[in-house]
Formats: C-alpha cells, structure tokens, sequence
C-alpha cells in the first residue's frame, strides 16, 4: 500500500531520463490508474535480451487497487510492453481505434486477446476510474487517435499531454483539440506531465505535409525501382507515399513485419486509403518492370535484419536493388544508430544505387512527430500549470524544458526534475518530492519475463568478451584423489591446439591446487565448492598475469 493512500501522487515507472518504455502513475486516495505501457530494444550492453519493459512490482503488489490502463497512442513505445504485463497484471485498457487494433494485434500473438478486456475512447470519451474522473483531448502526433488525458481528482486537475505536435495542416485532418486545451487551463491545471523529446530544437516542428511534397518530387524523377524506409507506425508518412505512388501509376510492395503488420490494421480500420488492386506480394515482384515499383520498407534506423538491411547486402530472397534503382531514407537516425544506418548507406551505394539520405531537414524527406520549443511553450502556456513535471526524454531534454516552462511564469521552485520511481505526492495545495517506489528495467529473453537479471547479462558479457575455460576433473568421492583428468575445454579464450604450453601449466596448476586441498581437507568431509573455488581462484590468477584475459573458469567436478 502507498504511504500516503489519502492524498495524490503521480511518478513514472519508465520514460524519464530516456527515450522509450514510457509508462506513467496516478494514485489518488485507493485508486491507481495506468498511463501506458511501453518497451524499448536493447544496446550491445545487454547480450541476448530482445526487448526492455518497466519493472512493475509496485503494481503488483498493489494490484487490488489498480483500475485500469490509459494509452495515449499507438507507438511502440507506449504499447510495446502490454503484453508482457498482461500476463502478470490483466487490468482493463483504454483507447483509441487505432490504437486498440495495434494492441489487438500484439495481445492474439500472445495468446492474450480473449483474456482482456479492452474499451475503445476517443477524444470525447468521459469516464471514471475508481473515483477518478477522466477525460481526454485529440493531439497531432506521426501516428492517428493520440490522446492527451486529464484526471479531474478533488486535488485538481492533473493533465498527462501525450506525444503531440501542433501540426496546423495534418495529412489525416484530425485538428489538436487547442481549445479543450485552453478550457483545462482556464478551469485551473494543478500538475503537468509534457513530453520533452524535442526541447532542445528552437521554433515550431514543420507540418507532415512538407514530407508528403518532397516523396512526391523524388518519386516523379526516379527512373528505376524506388525503395523507400520509414517507420512502420508513421501511418500519415505512409499515406502520403501511397499517394505519390498512385499518382505516378507505381505498384506497392511493403516488406518487413511490423510494415505489414501496421499496414493491415490501419487499411482495414480505415486510417490508410489503399487503391484497388495497388499492392503487390513479395512473389509477385519479378512481373513487374522496375519503373511499376515502390517497394516500402522496414529498417530506416538501421536494423540489420530489416528489410532494407537485407536488400542493401543482397540477403533477401525476392527483392534486388539494382543500379539506377533510388533508394530513399524518409526517417532522421536516432542518436546511437548513425553507424548501422550509414553501413547500409554504404552497401546501397556499392549496389550503385542512387540514395537519398542523411537528416529529415537536409532531405526533406523527415519532420519530427514531436513538438519544438515554441510548441512545448504553447502547450504551457495553455495549461498554465502550477506545477510542472517534465516527462518523455533524457535528461538535458528534461533541463532544457524546466527552461522553457520558467519562460513562461512556472514558478522554478514548482518544476519538478523527477527520475523512474521518484514520488511527487500533492497534500492539501503542496507538491512534495520526498520518496520513491520500486522501479527499473524488466528483460524480456524469449519466453522468459524478468528472469535474466544483472547476474546472468554479467555472465554473457563476460562470455562475449575473454570466453570460458572448463576444467573437468574426476576425483574419488572419500579421499578426494584424481582418478581422471583434468580435462581442459576452451571456447572463446584460445585454440587449444596452438596453446599447449598454456593448457600444460593449466594442467599442472589444478593437479597442484587439489594435492594442496586434500592435505587441507579432513577426509571423509571433502568441500567440493572449496576445491572448485580455490581452483577456479588459481587458474584465473594465472591466466591474468599470462594473458592479461579474465575468462570465465568453469570447473566441474565428477565423483566417483
């Protein structure tokens, strides 16, 4: 139970101080309600992990009193964790269309969809939770049906916006609900929750629309087959190449799951216009003349195994990039994948492809989904927020926006800088940030939920880096002498074959560590964990002062 169960209190258990696995808290008296549930993928520092959700052990040990989870939107990294918390909380989920058929999606592939119940919203859905009343308003984000929420608690009203943009001349013509927005600041905003993923970028975000006319125009003066990547869930950057490709007379093809996986949901809800008869399957590829062709794909962050990352190294089985064909990066790289993207770029100029890219702002070819500062001052500026707790970024984004709302009259001393698991509980009219919850990653390692901890991914970067060395030896059960071995394996650390010297003194080493043991150890009561330690201690010893590798030394010993 939370300390201080009368009073109200927000805090994220993902999302703050990164870019990814966004999941936010309300509590208010008894009730805990959910503000999405998102995964991130992991760097080289986590060997074998396939995906990072939050830790939820806050909720589930309060589970009796969490009423249900809000999603603000359909991105990865506001859904990408439900499934997995499904399966240790099943709690109701709130959202929009769109959203929902994503979810959907990912629920059936778990074997989860007939388990859970789910509520479609929109932005002028009211409802209560426990006791809390909520409602919601539209925002402009790269992906259809965002939402910004607000929690109409006795304490005040807590506004959580969402991603959001204010995009004036959206593709999809659904128009940020500004005047709601200015109505929740009018009535009084207690806390605000904004995103900062943009904070750092001066002036307004430019409209979708300006992608839309640069596709167009690279379209029209390509000559070969075009090959074009973009985020899968960027269903307004799909739609617009949907329509250049009609205009042009081109076939489609989308290559890579989660492109078609989006692509069939957003059609069949009636959030893409696909022309008749527009797309072609993958098989389908060699009727066509390159010149018939837009081929979209996954992979535009550099994926090796996506989609574009296979035809630019000639490893997929239906599709080639020829020379002449135009290959176009319509993405910017996020910070940390510039190398991976730029290895593809490199295989696809090899290819004598002709490609386009680099950032959206030199290409053309990418705008942001995120609010620029003059956006993130507007969306203060219409709350008007007594206090405000930037959320959504790392943390010089988080600086930079506790600047921008100090530019706009948010009092410094109301501008709460928090990390995962920190509480900002409100008593009576004051904020206090005093306490934390259990907080952190949880790996996902196929089947397995939290089961791989800093132990085991110690272990595989140790393994990764100097391998491991197996001593198995077989001693007698009562007097502790070898009767065979040792016997030395290596996998990783050095061929055994051109390191005889080195496996010899290995050899010796063990051999002298367990006569020193049996002379140390009162027969018939051998601690076989002591010889398996000493020998493990003696043999590493070695090995760091001859190789300067520590590998990981697996003895096993074998009694008979």
């Amino acid at each position: 139970m939370t300390e201080m169960n009368n009073g109200l209190s927000i805090f994220a258990l993902g999302g703050v101080h990164e870019i990814g696995k966004n999941m936010y808290v309300i509590e208010c008296g008894e009730d805990i309600v959910v503000i999405d549930c998102g995964s991130k993928f992991p760097d080289e520092s986590l060997p074998g992990i396939d995906v990072i959700i939050p830790d939820i052990a806050y909720l589930l040990d309060n589970r009796e009193r969490v009423r249900g989870m809000l999603v603000t939107h359909g991105h990865e990294d506001h859904i990408g964790g439900i499934p997995y918390m499904i399966k240790q909380l099943n709690l109701p989920i709130y959202a929009t269309r769109l959203t929902l058929g994503l979810i959907k999606g990912k629920l059936k592939e778990h074997g989860l969809l007939g388990t859970t119940v789910l509520h479609q919203i929109d932005s002028t859905s009211r409802l209560t939770l426990g006791e809390i009343p909520i409602s919601f308003f539209s925002t402009n984000h790269s992906i259809p049906d965002c939402l910004g929420i607000a929690f109409h608690t006795p304490h005040g009203t807590i506004v959580h916006t969402g991603d959001f943009k204010f995009d004036l001349t959206p593709v999809n013509d659904q128009f940020a609900d500004i005047h709601k927005m200015a109505e929740l600041g009018t009535n009084g905003v207690l806390a605000l929750l904004s995103e900062s993923t943009n904070a750092e970028r001066p002036g307004f975000t430019p409209s979708e629309r300006v992608v839309g006319e640069h596709i167009l125009e690279a379209f029209a003066k390509a000559d070969g087959q075009i090959f074009i990547t973009t985020f899968a869930s960027n269903v307004h950057r799909l739609q617009q190449i949907i329509d250049a490709a009609s205009k042009l007379n081109r076939k489609l093809m989308f290559l890579g799951r989660s492109m078609v996986n989006v692509v069939d949901v957003a059609s069949s809800l009636g959030y893409l216009s696909i022309p008749p008869n527009a797309i072609v399957e993958p098989e389908e590829a060699g009727k066509y003349k390159p010149h018939e062709l837009v081929v979209v794909c996954t992979g535009s962050q550099g994926e090796p195994m996506a989609a574009i990352g296979r035809i630019a190294s000639g490893n997929h089985r239906q599709v080639k990039v020829s020379a002449g064909d135009t290959v176009i990066f319509a993405s910017s790289p996020i910070p940390g994948n510039e190398r991976n993207v730029a290895r593809i770029v490199d295989n696809l100029f090899a290819k004598q492809a002709k490609v386009i890219y680099g950032s959206g702002s030199s290409t053309g070819m990418h705008v942001s989904g995120h609010g620029s500062q003059e956006e993130l001052k507007l969306m203060l500026t219409l709350m008007k927020p007594k206090y405000f707790i930037p959320i959504h970024g790392e943390y010089r984004m988080l600086h930079m926006h506790r600047l921008l709302a100090e530019a706009v009259g948010v009092e410094p001393s109301n501008i709460f800088l928090v990390n995962n698991g920190d509480v900002v509980d409100i008593v009576g009219s004051e904020a206090l940030l005093e306490r934390k919850v259990p907080s952190g990653n949880t790996y996902v390692d196929g089947l397995g939920i939290g089961d791989v901890g800093n132990i085991v991914l110690r272990d595989r970067k140790l393994l990764s880096e100097d391998g491991i060395l197996i001593i198995v030896l077989t001693l007698g059960k009562f007097d502790g002498n070898i009767v065979a071995g040792p016997d030395i394996v290596s996998r990783g650390f050095v061929f055994v074959k051109e390191s005889e010297g080195l496996m010899d003194e290995i050899h010796r080493i063990t051999k002298s560590e367990v006569e020193r043991l049996q002379l140390d150890n009162p027969k018939p009561h051998i601690q076989w964990n002591a010889y398996k330690q000493s020998i493990k201690e003696a043999v590493g010893k070695y090995l760091y002062a001859t190789t300067k590798r520590r590998p990981m030394i697996l003895p096993i010993i074998i009694q008979v």
